[in-house]
């Protein structure tokens, strides 16, 4: 009776501890230690536009900044800490590029008229991934079917920036967005869609119904903000460049269903007449703007309304298009760029920088010289600062339809997302400095990852 009592005891001893101890799935379950990351011993570029900091440490931990000191820090014994020893190089916000086509970035027009969409989207993802590791952490994608690499991406699937997709560009028939074989018009009542069309990458929509519908269509994929074609384009060959697109009430279509979700309207547009409509219609900003005058300039800074613009200059990048109808328009818009910065500037416009870069993958490598261009405009500080904070601004005003809305992006402080650049040297004062990714980021950390690392003296600490 004694050995059974006993027996007894010990069974109910082992419940309670196998009841009191987590079980295999529980411990399994535990949420591991965010990583953390110590950068020592940087000069600070905070992207407001201020000079560079005295020496300094930055505590990252998890996605977010934690600190920023000019004391040491103590490592965080809890968890293993990344220390990384900046050796007095510069510590900045990752880059922000305005304007881009992941989709088409790195194609020709006649690959993405004909290639199969399988291709075409893992050439996106690949050239997401490129582009992050050019320390570019955040683009507005404005035009093409980005939502699935956008999702590929903040799932963890592909290495790449934060992405504002725009889904589709919304054209009239005949505009920029157009890319309909000649064949394929007149359209007929209940016929298929185009490629173009099927694949994402526009959404042909005449008359204020049916420019309801396709802007309606974005924003059910997900677009942070939409996209219209205004006015006449360059590689587009139906329209002349001259050629104003949509009316007020086609605008005011696009502009109502994007402000029912919080969010605005950017247009496609290069001449006074397309962009005093497209203002007239409730749009928040202007791509590109080459053939502006003064006076839509000041109208533009009246309305508060920004000019996204792209250093379109004749030289050593320029690559001249083959079509002489298309190359005459090309070379008009080139040679607005200096005049319409000048305007911009002389009344105040807010100016968000960006590079549409498109027709092939080496034209698209060449991002960062593009950004680095910029300087030929502003001193090398004011350009920083744009492509970090200044290009977040106009990322804020997707509102609700913001998909990284929880925190600051383009600055180094406490609370922002850890997107940061170690650079090798002061591009405050060298700007050339970002043109150069691969030999000059020494470091690129993105939402808290570090997906580059060539520095000497990193190490993990306990």
């Amino acid at each position: 009776m004694s050995r059974h009592r006993s027996l007894r005891r010990a069974v109910v001893c082992a419940l309670a501890v196998a009841a009191l101890s987590p079980t295999p799935a529980a411990v399994a379950q535990q949420p591991a230690p965010p990583r953390v990351t110590l950068f020592t011993d940087v000069r600070v570029f905070d992207g407001t536009g201020s000079a560079l900091s005295a020496p300094s440490n930055v505590l990252v931990r998890g996605n977010l900044i934690e600190r920023v000191s000019t004391s040491p820090i103590a490592v965080d014994r809890s968890a293993t800490t990344t220390v990384i020893d900046g050796r007095g190089r510069t510590l900045m916000p990752g880059l922000i590029d305005m304007h881009v086509h992941l989709t088409m970035s790195a194609l020709t027009n006649t690959q993405l008229l004909g290639a199969e969409p399988g291709f075409t989207f893992i050439m996106a993802g690949t050239e997401a991934t490129r582009t992050l590791m050019r320390g570019v952490t955040t683009v507005r994608d404005l035009g093409g079917p980005s939502f699935g690499v956008k999702r590929a991406v903040d799932v963890g699937l592909i290495p790449g920036p934060r992405i504002y997709p725009s889904g589709a560009f919304v054209s009239q028939t005949s505009g920029h967005g157009d890319y309909r074989l000649p064949n394929d018009v007149p359209s007929q009542p209940g016929a298929p869609l185009s490629y173009t069309e099927r694949v994402g990458a526009a959404a042909i929509a005449d008359g204020v119904d049916q420019v309801h519908l396709r802007v309606r269509e974005q924003l059910r994929g997900g677009a942070s903000q939409i996209k219209l074609m205004a006015g006449g384009g360059v590689s587009s060959d139906y329209d002349p460049i001259d050629a104003s697109q949509y009316t007020v009430a086609e605008f005011r279509a696009a502009v109502e269903d994007a402000e029912n979700w919080g969010t605005y309207v950017t247009v496609h547009a290069y001449t006074p007449r397309a962009i005093r409509a497209a203002i007239e219609g409730g749009v928040r900003c202007i791509e590109h703007g080459q053939l502006m005058d003064d006076a839509t300039a000041r109208l533009m800074a009246e309305k508060k309304i920004w000019l996204s613009v792209q250093p379109f200059v004749r030289d050593e990048d320029y690559v001249s298009l083959a079509n002489p109808v298309n190359r005459a328009k090309q070379e008009a818009m080139y040679a607005g760029t200096d005049s319409a910065i000048a305007y911009a500037r002389k009344h105040g416009v807010k100016i968000a920088l960006g590079t549409d870069k498109l027709r092939g993958l080496e034209n698209a490598s060449r991002q960062n010289v593009d950004l680095a261009k910029f300087g030929r405009w502003f001193p090398a500080r004011e350009v920083l600062r744009m492509l970090t904070s200044g290009n977040a601004e106009l990322l804020a005003l997707s509102g609700p339809r913001n998909p990284y809305a929880a925190a600051p992006l383009g600055v180094v402080r406490a609370g922002a997302y850890a997107d940061l650049l170690l650079v090798d040297g002061d591009p405050t004062a060298n700007l050339a400095l970002i043109a150069d990714p691969a030999r000059n980021f020494v470091v690129i950390m993105k939402d808290g990852v570090v997906v580059k690392n060539t520095s000497a003296g990193s190490g993990a600490a306990r």
